[in-house]
Order: C-alpha cells, then sequence, then structure tokens
C-alpha cells in the first residue's frame, strides 16, 4: 500500500484563513500542476464549496476541464499569455480571462475576439521584477496603446507577481509601489485598470495591505508557506512496512553506502522515495553569492550535524539510514515495536506526488 492521504477539513481551514486575510479582497484559488497535485476539479470544488468561485490556471485544457465539472459561471484566469490564435480561440470559447503581457498577446487577442464577435476579457500583466511575463514599467506607451486602440479587449484587470514576499519585504514593497504607479499612470489617462492585485499567498500572510482588490493563492490552500501561520498542512504519504530485517555489523545501506551499522541493526524498508517527493530539497538552483555561501554553511553543517530525516511508523519516529531511494526508503527500528504491514507516515510536498494513489478523507 502507498496512497497521499489528503484532509478535506484541513483544506476547508486553510481557505477560512485566506479568505479571513484577503477581507474584502476577492480571492483567486490558483490551481495550477492539477491544483498542485491534488486534482484540479476536487480542488476547485472544495474552493467553491468554501465561497471561492475564482480560479487562475495555467493551460488551456484546464479551463475546458473546469467548465465540463459544471464551472460555468466561475471566473478562470489563465496566468499563461498567449499569441497563438488557437489557445486564444480555445480560451475566449471558454469564457476564459486572458492574460496580456505584450503587444504582441494584445493584438492576437483582439483579432481572434472580432472573428468570434466578441470582446475578449483579459488581465494586463506588468512585470515588476519576475522576469518572465509582463510589460516593463518603463514602457507605458505600449501599455496605454492596449487600452487605447484594440476595441475588441475588454481589459478588466491588471496585475504583477511578487518574487521574494516569504523573504523580503523591502524588495516586495519596493515592487508594489512600482506596480501601483503604473496602476495611477493608467488611471491618469481617464482609464479603468479594473481589478488590481499583486499579492500571491507569502505576500497575503506576510503583509494582508497587499490584497487591494484581490489575491492569487496557491500554496496557502496546501498549508506550505516557508514561515509560520495558522494554516494546516493539508496531507501526508501513508505506505505499508514492506521488509523488516536484521544487519550485522559493519553492514551499509543505499548507493554510496552512506550509512555503515555500528552495530547490529534492525532495519524496515519502505516504498517511498526521492521520486515520490520524499527527501527532497527544493530551492538549490539559484547562484547568487550569497545564496551559494548559505548553501556552503548548510553543507559544512550537515558534516558535524547531519540532518536527521524521519518517518512516523505509528506514534514512533524512526531515524532514516543512508540515501533515500528513489523507490525505497530504509529507517532503523532497533528499539521500535514494528511488524510488517504497518503504515508508515512520510511529509512530501504535494506539488511531488507522483506514483501513488490520491485519497481524500473528511
Amino acid at each position: 500500500m502507498r496512497a497521499y492521504l489528503v484532509s478535506m477539513s484541513d483544506i476547508s481551514h486553510n481557505l477560512g484563513e485566506i479568505r479571513k486575510k484577503a477581507g474584502k479582497a476577492q480571492v483567486f484559488a490558483v490551481l495550477k500542476g492539477d491544483g498542485y497535485g491534488l486534482g484540479l476539479n476536487m480542488m476547485a470544488k472544495l474552493c467553491r464549496d468554501e465561497g471561492i468561485c475564482n480560479f487562475a490556471v495555467t493551460e488551456v485544457a484546464d479551463v475546458r476541464r473546469l467548465r465540463l465539472e459544471g464551472k460555468e459561471r466561475e471566473s478562470v484566469l489563465m496566468l499563461r499569455p498567449t499569441s497563438d490564435p488557437e489557445e486564444v480561440r480555445r480560451l475566449l470559447e471558454e469564457d476564459a480571462i486572458l492574460t496580456i503581457a505584450s503587444q504582441q498577446n494584445a493584438m492576437v487577442a483582439s483579432s481572434v475576439a472580432r472573428e468570434l464577435g466578441v470582446r475578449a476579457k483579459a488581465h494586463v500583466k506588468i512585470d515588476t521584477g519576475m522576469g518572465r511575463y509582463g510589460f516593463l514599467p518603463e514602457n507605458m506607451e505600449e501599455i496605454l496603446a492596449c487600452y487605447a486602440h484594440l476595441d475588441c479587449l475588454d481589459l478588466c484587470g491588471i496585475y504583477t507577481h511578487l518574487h521574494s514576499a516569504f523573504l523580503s519585504k523591502k524588495k516586495t514593497q519596493a515592487q508594489v509601489e512600482t506596480f501601483l504607479s503604473v496602476v495611477e499612470k493608467i488611471r491618469a489617462t481617464g482609464r479603468d485598470p479594473g481589478l488590481v492585485h499583486c499579492a500571491n499567498s507569502s505576500a497575503l500572510f506576510k503583509n494582508p495591505d497587499h490584497a487591494l482588490d484581490a489575491v492569487r493563492v496557491g500554496s496557502a490552500i496546501l498549508g506550505r508557506l516557508a514561515f509560520r501561520t495558522g494554516l494546516k498542512k493539508v496531507g501526508v504519504a501513508v505506505a505499508s512496512v514492506d521488509e523488516i530485517r536484521w544487519v550485522p555489523k559493519g553492514h551499509t545501506t543505499g548507493y554510496g553506502a552512506a550509512w555503515k551499522a555500528k552495530h547490529p541493526t534492525r532495519i524496515a524498508v519502505i516504498p517511498v522515495g526521492w521520486f515520490h517527493g520524499f527527501g527532497v530539497s527544493y530551492g538549490e538552483d539559484t547562484f547568487r553569492l550569497r545564496d551559494n555561501l548559505r548553501r556552503i554553511a548548510s553543507a559544512l553543517k550537515s558534516m558535524v550535524l547531519p540532518r536527521r530525516l524521519t518517518v512516523s511508523i505509528g506514534e514512533q519516529k524512526c531515524r532514516v539510514l543512508g540515501h533515500v531511494g528513489m523507490l525505497h526508503t530504509v529507517v532503523d527500528v532497533t528499539d521500535k515495536i514494528v511488524s510488517l504491514g504497518d503504515t508508515a507516515t512520510l511529509e512530501i510536498n504535494p506539488c511531488r506526488v507522483r506514483g501513488m494513489e490520491l485519497r481524500f478523507r473528511d
């Protein structure tokens, strides 16, 4: 047995906390990556049950999936801008809200909308430092041209994405100020920018003042932010103990023989590994000097005080031995009461859930 067990009551709790933090701001539930690995339509249903009826996705097919599941009236914001006429056509036919991040996006959206005899609802994306999509704040002429010259566009919102809300108040404030300066320049021309939003999950819980007209939350639904909140982590991996055996003194486990028995040791093998998201490190793909220094310091610390990954079997914490394998993990149960078939519980990130059954419980 191997499954990812998700508490629907914990998700409901988190959605309630999000709504409290958001106050009067609208909430867009970001359901990218198949609802962060928990199922697009299941997550949409849970959100709607808690009164959240705005969704945001990154795939054209996800809009269709939501509509087929009865989400005809909900607002669905397509976060990924596109200049592909066929994709734009499909999105408009499903009444999605487009993201306009360039003049090319805008012209294609307006052209397709004219062919369909509709006005394309869209939010303008401003790049204040994330560096993926969006108009640069200094290119106001391009931004204003979208409002002035493309009458088949209904520009009903504007947003940006905050890259360091979990980390730096100063950087976040600078981004917000830059973004709001663009909004004010649009208003100064007599145009209504529509729904103004910039806060992601971290921004909402670090500084609710950034909620503005709307917020976009994903990680907060899962209760997985990089700082303390009143949110609950929504799921755990569970698996049966596959094997229990004794290994003699001097025996090793795993690739690289990273662990060597100092005495006869009773071990248990659990069929969950890094493929399923256990023991995987995140955020190690940055290259700033301070990030590298921090990583070196962490590595040196782990040489003196090795990271102690554990797995729970019943109420017992069992230490992981050696490296976590692709599909298996070995733990020390020498002084534990453990039998074959007992259930082990492991903390993994829902975004990495794969190769296991997904189960929901109340």
